[in-house]
Parts: C-alpha cells; sequence; structure tokens
C-alpha cells in the first residue's frame, strides 16, 4: 500500500477531486485546509501580535492510500490537474506503509485501504 499526500492551490481542487473520480479502484480521500510558505517564503509581515508575524499563502492537502499498482495513476492525476505552469503549485509526496486497521470491524491488511 501507498500513502499519498499531495498540497496543492485551492482553486485547483475541484479539477484534481473529478480526474480522481475516473480512476478506478480508488476507495476516496481526505481533504483539510491548511496554510505555510514554501521555497518562495513567506512574506514578514507588519502585525502586532506574535501570531501573525508571517503571511502565510493557503493550501490544500490530499491525502490517499491505495494500493501499489495505482500509486502512479493517483499522483499523475494530481500532477495534470493541479498543474497551472506557475511556481508554487504544489508537491507530492509517496509513501509506503506498513498497515491498515479497520476500525469498525478490526480488519487488517490490504484490504482495508
Amino acid at each position: 500500500m501507498k500513502e499519498i499526500k499531495a498540497y496543492i492551490k485551492p482553486h485547483k481542487l475541484s479539477e484534481v477531486t473529478l480526474a480522481l473520480h475516473q480512476v478506478e479502484g480508488l476507495n476516496g480521500m481526505s481533504v483539510s485546509d491548511g496554510r505555510g510558505f514554501g521555497r518562495g517564503k513567506a512574506k514578514n509581515s507588519s502585525h502586532s501580535s506574535k501570531e501573525d508575524l508571517v503571511d502565510y499563502l493557503p493550501h490544500v492537502r490530499i491525502e490517499i492510500v491505495c494500493p501499489d499498482e495505482l500509486a502512479e495513476t493517483v499522483v499523475s492525476a494530481i500532477q495534470k490537474n493541479a498543474h497551472t505552469g506557475l511556481r508554487g503549485d504544489g508537491k507530492i509526496y509517496i509513501s509506503s506503509l506498513e498497515a491498515a486497521v479497520r476500525i469498525s470491524t478490526g480488519e487488517h491488511g490490504h484490504d482495508v485501504y
């Protein structure tokens, strides 16, 4: 099994989601909003509170767990549909997963993803 984490621009989420719906065998994904900075760094701000010292850029994090054989298809779909041609389109990270457990049934293994 693979875990895929993608950080993309918020306005590309719909396109990426529609493309991932076309990947046969993919059971789902999780999406969360975030903010941060990358290579370009965040801008220093003139805000007065310590919490607002930096202006972060918004992003969306997509998390997907899939069988090894679907990983490249999933990555390709995200990459193609999140691409704008501009700097800061995002990143995709791929990791191997050791195990998965379905909480409702206690099942373990590859069928749980």
